[in-house]
């Protein structure tokens, strides 16, 4: 699996893409493979604030249910409603399968996270 480049990675498994001052959030292919058939995903309502490295919803999966941690800090701007019907888009194409889209606090947080090489040598290191 290759990892866009233009997006940055945690260690916990979410890609964020960032424009600027906004940011779109979601989970990896290797978390949603990890993870199997997903069935529910609970996320934010729209104005909640997110705090880096912190909880900020959940993923259900047949196998367990799993936390999601937000990879900046900032102000939920959007929330993909299609995921609350939908949410085995997730399985089908994790890394255009977007979960939230925020308002960051602070774009330098992101420089403290995973590029895709990185990411893909982590993702290999744990296997």
């Amino acid at each position: 699996m290759s990892y866009p480049a233009d997006y940055k990675y945690t260690k916990e498994h979410e890609w964020i893409k960032s424009d600027g001052k906004s940011a779109t959030i979601g989970i990896t292919d290797h978390a949603q493979e990890s993870l199997g058939d997903i069935v529910f995903v609970d996320l934010p309502a729209v104005g909640s604030e997110i705090t880096s490295g912190k909880t900020f919803g959940s993923v259900e999966s047949v196998k367990a249910v799993s936390d999601l941690y937000a990879p900046a800090s900032g102000t939920v701007a959007e929330v993909n409603g299609d995921l609350a019907t939908s949410p085995e888009a997730i399985n089908k194409d994790a890394h255009s399968a977007w979960m939230i889209k925020i308002t960051l606090k602070n774009p330098a947080e992101l420089d403290s996270l995973l590029s895709s090489a990185d990411y893909e040598k982590f993702v290999a290191e744990e296997s």
